[in-house]
C-alpha cells in the first residue's frame, strides 16, 4: 500500500491517471500532454505500474497504458473499513 500512496502523492502522476480515465494511451501520447522529458514520463509511468494503478500492454512497437480501477476499488474499500470501524 506504501507504493500506492507514493504514486498518488504526485500531481503529475495524478494527472496521468486522469488522462487514462478518458482513454488508453501510449507513453508518447501521455508525454505530449506535459512539458517534461520522455524519460521523466517513463519514470512516472513505472511508479504507477509498480503501485498497480496502471497496466501496460505491448502493441507492436508501442506500450499502451490502461487505468487499473480494481486497485482503486481496493483502496476505497480499505478507507471505508477505517471509517466504519470508528465508534
Amino acid at each position: 500500500m506504501n507504493a500506492l500512496f507514493k504514486a498518488l502523492n504526485d500531481q503529475t502522476r495524478r494527472k496521468i491517471l486522469e488522462l487514462l480515465k478518458e482513454r488508453d494511451m501510449t507513453a508518447g501520447e501521455i508525454a505530449g500532454k506535459f512539458e517534461m522529458t520522455k524519460p521523466s514520463i517513463s519514470h512516472h509511468l513505472d511508479l504507477l505500474k509498480r503501485a498497480g494503478l496502471i497496466t501496460g500492454e505491448k502493441k507492436g512497437q508501442f506500450v499502451v497504458y490502461t487505468l487499473n480501477t480494481s486497485i482503486l476499488e481496493d483502496l476505497l474499500t480499505w478507507i471505508l473499513t477505517l471509517k466504519n470501524n470508528k465508534k
